[in-house]
C-alpha cells in the first residue's frame, strides 16, 4: 500500500493537453493523496472538479480562444514554449518551496514543472497525451528536427533552452533529449495509435490508452426511440468555425434513411449560418461525447487524439477529417487500422461524405477490426493502471 503523498501536476493550458489526463488525477485524489495542479486561471474549475488545489500562473501561449495566436513559423512556435516554461518555472519556486512534492507529473508541454522535479531529484512521470517517441525518430522526422535547427534563428533557440535548463538545475541537459525522451512517460493513448509502436523504450514509456472517470456531471445524451443508426459529428474544441463543413455534412447525412445525427459546432459557429435544419439533425454547441460514441454506429472527427482514442474505445467507425497538427497523422493511422476514411476539409464534399460513410459500414471487415481494436485499448489498463503505476514510482523513492 503507497502512503499518501503530495504529487505536483503542470500542464500548458490547452483542453487537449488537459483533459486526457483529468481522471487520473481525480483517481490519485480519490486514493488520499494530494495534488497540486498548475495551470492559466482559465482551467481552474477544471482542474479543481478532480479535488487537486489549483496553482495558477499566467501563460504566454495563444489561448483555446485564439487558435490563430499560434505563429507558423516553426522556431517560433518552439520559443512560445520556452517562454510559457520560463513564467511557470518561478512560479514552482515560489508556490513549493515550504510545500516540496514527493512526485512531480508533467505534460508533454510541461518543461518547467520537469526540470523542477530534476532539480528536487523527486520522480518525474509524463503524462502523455500523443503519440510519443521512438528510437530513430530524428532521422525517421527531418522535416521537424532539421525546421527548428536550422531555421533562422534556431541556433539561438537551442542555446537559450540550454541556458535555461542550467539555470534550472535540470539533470538532462540535451535539449531535443529534454523536450522529447522523458525518463519515464505514461502515454494515454491506444498503443495501436502510435508512429513505429515496436521501436518505443518500453522500459520508459507504458501505454495505458484513453483514461476515463465519472462524467455524470456533464450529462447524458439519450438516443432517439426512432433512430435506426445514429452518427456524431464534432471537430473537437478548437477549429470549430467550419460551417461551410457542418452545411455538408447536414447535405450528406440529414436525409439517410433512419439515420439521426448529432453535430456538435463549439462556439464559434453562428446557428444562423447553417441554414434550414432536416427533423433528424440536432445541434448543439456542446455533446457528452462519450455518452453519444457509447450509442453512435459512426463519427466524423477531426481526429485529434481524444477523439480518435474514444472512438476505438467504443468501437466506433469513423470518417477523418483533420484539421491541424497531429491530426493528419492520426487520421492516417485510422485508415491504415482498417477503421475509418480520411476525408481532408476541401474534399469533404456531401457526396464525399456521404460516400464515405457508406463504404466504411458495407466494409465487412471494419467492424471485425474495431471490436478487436476496442478489446485491446479496454485491456491496456487505463485510468487504474496509470494511477497504480504512478503509485509505484512513489513507492520507489528514497524514504
Amino acid at each position: 500500500m503507497t502512503r499518501p503523498a503530495h504529487i505536483l501536476m503542470a500542464s500548458i493550458p490547452a483542453h487537449g493537453h488537459v483533459n486526457p489526463s483529468l481522471a487520473v488525477i481525480a483517481e490519485l485524489v480519490a486514493r488520499g493523496h494530494r495534488v497540486s495542479y498548475v495551470n492559466d486561471a482559465s482551467f481552474a474549475g477544471l482542474v479543481e472538479s478532480t479535488g487537486a488545489r489549483f496553482v495558477p500562473y499566467r501563460t504566454s501561449l495563444p489561448l483555446a480562444e485564439d487558435p490563430s495566436g499560434w505563429p507558423e513559423d516553426p522556431v517560433a512556435i518552439q520559443e512560445l514554449f520556452l517562454d510559457d516554461a520560463l513564467a511557470m518555472y518561478p512560479v514552482l519556486l515560489e508556490a513549493f518551496a515550504d510545500d516540496r512534492p514527493d512526485l512531480v507529473l508533467c505534460d508533454i508541454g510541461g518543461y518547467a514543472a520537469r526540470a523542477y522535479g530534476e532539480r528536487l531529484g523527486v520522480p518525474v512521470v509524463q503524462l502523455s497525451p500523443t503519440f510519443v517517441g521512438w528510437e530513430g525518430i530524428e532521422q525517421d522526422l527531418p522535416e521537424v528536427f532539421e525546421a527548428v535547427r536550422n531555421a533562422p534563428g534556431g541556433a539561438e533557440h537551442y542555446r537559450r533552452f540550454a541556458d535555461w535548463l542550467a539555470e534550472a538545475g535540470a539533470v538532462q541537459r540535451d535539449v531535443d533529449a529534454f523536450k522529447g525522451r522523458p525518463e519515464r512517460a505514461l502515454a494515454l493513448i491506444p498503443r495501436a495509435l502510435q508512429p513505429h509502436a515496436d521501436r518505443v523504450d518500453e522500459h520508459r514509456v507504458t501505454f495505458v490508452g484513453p483514461c476515463f472517470g465519472d462524467r455524470a456531471h456533464q450529462g447524458e445524451w439519450h438516443r432517439p426511440k426512432d433512430a435506426e443508426k445514429v452518427l456524431l459529428v464534432s471537430l473537437g474544441s478548437a477549429f470549430t468555425h467550419r460551417p461551410a463543413f457542418y452545411r455538408a455534412c447536414v447535405e450528406a447525412f440529414g436525409g439517410l434513411p433512419g439515420w439521426h445525427v448529432v453535430l456538435q459546432i463549439g462556439k464559434h459557429t453562428d446557428l444562423a449560418e447553417l441554414g434550414e435544419l432536416p427533423a433528424g439533425v440536432e445541434v448543439h454547441r456542446w455533446v457528452p461525447q462519450l455518452s453519444v460514441l457509447a450509442q453512435a454506429d459512426a463519427f466524423v472527427t477531426h481526429a485529434g487524439m481524444g477523439g480518435a482514442g474514444e472512438g476505438l474505445f467504443h468501437g466506433v467507425p469513423m470518417i477523418a477529417v483533420p484539421q491541424a497538427a497531429d491530426q493528419f497523422a492520426n487520421a492516417d493511422a485510422l485508415v491504415a487500422l482498417g477503421v475509418a476514411r480520411r476525408l481532408d476539409t476541401d474534399a469533404a464534399t456531401p457526396a464525399a461524405l456521404r460516400g464515405a460513410l457508406l463504404e466504411l459500414l458495407g466494409d465487412p471487415e471494419a467492424a471485425d477490426r474495431l471490436k478487436a481494436l476496442a478489446a485491446a485499448g479496454r485491456a491496456e489498463g487505463g485510468t487504474t493502471r496509470a494511477a497504480d503505476l504512478i503509485e509505484a514510482e512513489l513507492r520507489s523513492r528514497p524514504c
